[in-house]
C-alpha cells in the first residue's frame, strides 16, 4: 500500500507540472520541422499538447504554428521566460545562427520587436537571452544543428549551427549540451519523440536522453543509413541500381551516401512508418551529418569510400556467404520436413512413444 500510495503521489506532481516550449522559427531555414512535426504520429502532436500519455506533464509549445496570438500577445511568453516567469523551459530553435557581427546596417534575423528601440530584437540576442535559463536547449533540424545550407561555403550570412554559437562545451541549466535533431527536415516521429522525452527528463519521469558525440540522441542516430536499408543486403549480390526506378537495388552507385550516414528514416518511414528516402526509390544525401551539405555534393555522385566498401563486399566475402547460403537454402531450408514429402503411407511425423 505504501509503494502504491507513493507511485500515485509522484505521478499526481508529474502530471501537475508544467513545462513551457519556446519554439523560435527564425533562424535562417525553411520552417520544413515545425511543418513536418504536425504530421507525427507515434507519438502525435495532438497527444502531447492534449496530455493524454500516462507520466506526462502539462506541455505547453509556443510557436508560430500553433498560435492563435499575433503580435506582442504572442511575445509575451518569451518575455515572461526571460524573466523567469516560465520556469521551467525547452528553448528550441529552428534554422541556422546568422552572424551578426558581419550584418552591415542591418540585421540577418529577427524575432519580435523592441519595446524600447523600436527595432527588431535579433534571433542572436534572444538566444543570448534564454539560452542560459533554459533547461534544455534543442537545436532542431539539421540547419539549427550544425548551419546546413545556409552555412554552405562562400556564403554571406556567416551562418552556423547552434552548438557551434554557443560552443561544445556550452551546458544547460540540467547539464546537457545542445541536444541536436538533425534532419532536412527532421524525421516527424524523431521530433516529438525527443520533445516528449526533453519534457519528460525535466518533469523527472525519465532519465537524461543519451547523445553521442555530435549531440545527437543515440537511439535515434545510433547506426547507418546501410544497417537499416532494405536494399541493402543487395550489395553482397552485386546488385546496383543504375538509373532510377531499376527493381530494387542498392543505390550506392546513383549516390547514395547510405554507408557513410547515421540517419533510422529506412527502419522508421516517414509518416507512420511509410515512406523514407531510399524506401521509396531515393537516395540519402547525408542531411543528418554535420558535414552536410559541403561534404556529400554532389549529391548524384557515388561516394568513392561508399563504392570501395560495396565492392570489398561483392567480389570478397560476398560471394562466399551467397554461395553457402543458397547451398544451405536449396538444401536445407527451401524444402518441407521429410515426414512431408510424398509416399505410400500417410504420415504426421509423429512417433509413438509407447
Amino acid at each position: 500500500m505504501a509503494t502504491g500510495a507513493q507511485f500515485t503521489e509522484g505521478q499526481h506532481e508529474t502530471e501537475h507540472k508544467t513545462v513551457h516550449v519556446l519554439w523560435m522559427t527564425s533562424g535562417l531555414g525553411c520552417d520544413g520541422d515545425s511543418l513536418a512535426m504536425t504530421s507525427a504520429t507515434s507519438p502525435s502532436l495532438e497527444d502531447i499538447v492534449q496530455g493524454v500519455i500516462p507520466g506526462t506533464p502539462k506541455i505547453v509549445i509556443h510557436t508560430p504554428v500553433l498560435a492563435y496570438e499575433t503580435g506582442a500577445e504572442f511575445m509575451q511568453a518569451w518575455y515572461d521566460a526571460e524573466k523567469g516567469e516560465l520556469d521551467p523551459f525547452v528553448l528550441i530553435l529552428e534554422g541556422s545562427v546568422p552572424n551578426e557581427q558581419i550584418n552591415g546596417e542591418g540585421h540577418w534575423a529577427g524575432f519580435g520587436v523592441s519595446p524600447v528601440t523600436g527595432q527588431p530584437i535579433t534571433t542572436n540576442e534572444w538566444i543570448d537571452r534564454l539560452a542560459p535559463k533554459a533547461e534544455v536547449v534543442v537545436a532542431m533540424g539539421t540547419c539549427a544543428t550544425y548551419g546546413g545550407i545556409p552555412a554552405m561555403k562562400n556564403n554571406p550570412t556567416g551562418a552556423m549551427g547552434l552548438v557551434h554559437y554557443l560552443g561544445y562545451e556550452w551546458r544547460s541549466r540540467a547539464g546537457l549540451p545542445v541536444v541536436c535533431m538533425p534532419g532536412c527536415p527532421a524525421q516527424p516521429d524523431n521530433i516529438t519523440e525527443l520533445l516528449l522525452y526533453t519534457c519528460q527528463f525535466i518533469a523527472g519521469s525519465a532519465p537524461a536522453p543519451e547523445l553521442d558525440d555530435q549531440f545527437r540522441p543515440t537511439w535515434l542516430f545510433g547506426r547507418s543509413v546501410r544497417e537499416g536499408c532494405n536494399r541493402a543486403g543487395f550489395t553482397e549480390q552485386g546488385k546496383f541500381a543504375t538509373r532510377y526506378g531499376d527493381d530494387p537495388r542498392c543505390l550506392v552507385k546513383l549516390g547514395c551516401k547510405g554507408p557513410v550516414s547515421r540517419c533510422n528514416v529506412p527502419v522508421r518511414g516517414w509518416v507512420n512508418g511509410v515512406g523514407g528516402c531510399p524506401n521509396v526509390g531515393g537516395i540519402c544525401i547525408g542531411c543528418t551529418m554535420p558535414g552536410f551539405p559541403d561534404k556529400y555534393t554532389p549529391f548524384m555522385e557515388a561516394d568513392a569510400w561508399g563504392g570501395v566498401a560495396a565492392n570489398f563486399q561483392r567480389f570478397t566475402y560476398g560471394p562466399i556467404f551467397r554461395y553457402f547460403r543458397r547451398l544451405n537454402l536449396n538444401k536445407k531450408y527451401d524444402r518441407s520436413p521429410g515426414w512431408r514429402e510424398p509416399g505410400t503411407e500417410l504420415t504426421s511425423g509423429y512417433e509413438k512413444t509407447w
